[in-house]
C-alpha cells in the first residue's frame, strides 16, 4: 500500500525534474490562485490602457467632444448625446472614467519606465561596489547614504521645479529617487554571493571579471531585485499621482490616471459633488 502511495510523488518528482528552470516558474506560478489573480488584473489594466480610444465614453481632452453644459455633473447623470456618465465630470464637462482610462497609459508608462531604468543603474551601482570593493565601494555606498537620507518626495519635487514639467521629467525624477533602492539591496545580496564556493572556482578558473559578474553573480543577485522591482512600481506610480497632485506634472492633454482626483481636489470645496467627496464624507 505504501509502494502505491510514494510511486504518484516520485513520479511528480521526476517529471518535475526534468522541467526547465522557466517551466517550474510556470507551473509554481499558476498553482498559486492569488498570483494568478494579480496578473490577471494587471493584465487587465494594460488592455484597458491600450484600448482607451475604442472603450472610452469620450475622449476627454478632444474639446470637439466636450460640452461645457455637462459640466460638474454627479455619476450615473446623462450626457446631452444620451450616453452616461459614469463617475461624473469635472468642471469642463470631461468625462471622469474616461480620463482614467486615458491616464492608465502615463501612468503605467512612467511606472515601468522607471522602475526599470532605476533597476539598471541600481543593480550597476550594487555590483560595481561590492564585487570590486575598496575606494570604489565607500564613495558609491556613502551617494547612497546620502540618496536615502533625504525623503523622496522631496527629492522628486525639487527635480520636477527644475527640470520643469513632462513625462520625460518625471521619469527622470522618479528614477532618481529609486536607484538607492536597488544599489543597496543588490549590492547585499552581491556580497553574500562574492563569498561561496563557485565564484571562488570562477575565480581560480582565471575567469575575466565581465564573465564571473554577469554569469555567475548577477543571475544569483536578481531573486530579491525582481521583488523589490514589482513592489517599486506601485510606489512609483503612487509617487506620480502625488507629484501630479501637488503640481501638474503632465501636462492637462496628456494627464496621468491621478489627474480627475487631483483636479477635483481643487474645486472640491466650491461643488457640490466631487470624487474625492466620497473619501471625506
Amino acid at each position: 500500500m505504501s509502494t502505491l502511495l510514494e510511486r504518484p510523488a516520485e513520479d511528480a518528482a521526476a517529471s518535475r525534474a526534468g522541467q526547465s528552470p522557466f517551466a517550474r516558474i510556470v507551473s509554481d506560478f499558476v498553482a498559486n490562485p492569488v498570483a494568478v489573480f494579480g496578473l490577471g488584473m494587471l493584465m487587465l489594466l494594460v488592455v484597458v490602457a491600450i484600448f482607451a480610444p475604442l472603450i472610452s465614453p469620450q475622449n476627454p481632452y478632444d474639446l470637439a467632444q466636450i460640452d461645457v453644459l455637462d459640466s460638474k455633473l454627479p455619476p450615473g447623470s446623462k450626457s446631452g448625446t444620451g450616453g452616461t456618465f459614469w463617475l461624473g465630470t469635472d468642471d469642463q464637462g470631461r468625462d471622469m472614467l474616461s480620463a482614467i482610462f486615458y491616464g492608465l497609459r502615463i501612468s503605467l508608462t512612467v511606472g515601468a519606465a522607471s522602475t526599470i531604468l532605476a533597476l539598471v543603474i541600481g543593480l550597476a551601482a550594487g555590483l560595481t561596489a561590492a564585487y570590486v570593493g575598496g575606494r570604489t565601494e565607500a564613495i558609491i555606498m556613502r551617494i547612497v547614504d546620502i540618496q536615502l537620507s533625504f525623503p523622496a518626495i522631496l527629492i522628486a519635487l525639487i527635480l520636477i521645479a527644475v527640470l520643469g514639467t513632462g513625462t520625460g521629467k518625471v521619469i527622470t525624477a522618479l528614477v532618481t529617487v529609486q536607484w538607492a533602492y536597488y544599489a543597496r539591496t543588490v549590492r547585499s545580496a552581491a556580497l553574500v554571493e562574492k563569498r561561496k564556493e563557485y565564484i571562488e572556482a570562477a575565480r581560480c578558473l582565471a575567469l575575466p571579471p565581465s564573465h564571473i559578474v554577469f554569469r555567475h553573480l548577477l543571475p544569483n543577485c536578481l531573486p530579491p531585485m525582481i521583488v523589490i522591482a514589482t513592489v517599486q512600481v506601485a510606489a512609483a506610480i503612487a509617487l506620480e499621482a502625488t507629484l501630479s497632485a501637488i503640481s501638474t506634472c503632465c501636462r492637462e492633454n496628456t494627464g496621468s490616471a491621478s489627474f480627475p482626483a487631483s483636479h477635483s481636489c481643487s474645486r472640491s470645496s466650491a461643488s457640490t459633488w466631487s470624487p474625492t467627496s466620497f473619501a471625506t464624507s
